[in-house]
């Protein structure tokens, strides 16, 4: 009887001990960013209007949480190959969606930037707007919604929601590529600014309501800013011309606070 209840206690001992391992290893790759990707790097140089071959590429393992939107995984190599490249490509950078040219060095095709499983989306940023004029492909913008405020219907107060976070530009009006972005766009009118963002398609429901509610406007973030808010509520037109510093009135993520798209 002894030796059965040493047995089991020493099962018992050896089973908590593997699940410790077990945990503490998904705690460290947790804490490094979760698992690691695969990313396509050059090993040499590629020069601009030059096809990709297989000997320049390597891949490089990053955490899931540091990877780029645009960083070209290792599992799309074969979709690459043979690809020219809009511009010089370094050794040891990472191989982006937004490096590859069509055939037409000038322009590149929007279809060949999108990333697997997101979505082109263009948006006509609001009239006073007048900073998404100088938005660039390759920039990264958060969309900011603004809204009739709920909390007073049949009037004109407004509210600002923050739509969405660290979101791609594919494109400025017509232009792919931040060379080729149209001069003659200094003397548009920022009514006319429209860009295309990368998206997920649940993220293009909710802008789609948004945009038959309200108007958007973008802000430009930097490109290696990878921090994503999460405590974000809304401002009111009230709140605006309160004394004092302007509060945040916290309340439900804009999915709940625009129905009429799936999450």
């Amino acid at each position: 009887m002894d030796r059965r209840a040493l047995l089991l206690a020493f099962v018992v001992a050896l089973l908590g001990i593997v699940l410790l391992v077990l945990y503490t290893k998904r705690y460290e790759r947790e804490m490094s960013g979760g698992e690691k990707v695969k990313l396509l790097i050059a090993i040499k140089p590629i020069e601009r209007g030059k096809p990709i071959t297989d000997d320049q590429l390597s891949t490089r393992e990053i955490p899931q949480a540091y990877v780029e939107d645009r960083a070209i995984k290792e599992v799309d190599k074969p979709k690459v190959l043979g690809l020219p490249v809009g511009t010089t490509i370094q050794a040891q950078q990472t191989l982006m969606w937004t490096d590859l040219a069509t055939a037409n060095e000038e322009r590149r095709d929007l279809s060949s930037l999108i990333v697997p499983g997101s979505r082109a989306f263009s948006i006509r940023t609001r009239r006073e707007d007048a900073s998404a004029a100088m938005v660039k492909p390759g920039d990264y913008v958060d969309v900011i919604a603004v809204l009739p405020d709920p909390n007073q219907p049949g009037t004109d107060a407004r509210a600002s929601i923050v739509l969405l976070q660290r979101i791609l530009v594919l494109a400025s009006g017509y232009e792919t590529s931040p060379d080729a972005v149209d001069l003659a766009a200094k003397d548009r009118r920022a009514s006319e600014a429209v860009l295309t963002l990368s998206m997920k398609i649940e993220q293009a429901q909710a802008v789609t309501v948004a945009m038959e509610k309200g108007g958007l406007t973008v802000v430009l973030r930097n490109p290696n800013d990878n921090i994503r808010e999460e405590q974000l509520g809304k401002y009111t037109s009230s709140e605006l011309i309160k004394s004092g510093p302007v509060t945040i009135i916290t309340g439900p993520r804009i999915p709940t606070q625009i129905t009429g798209g799936n999450r």
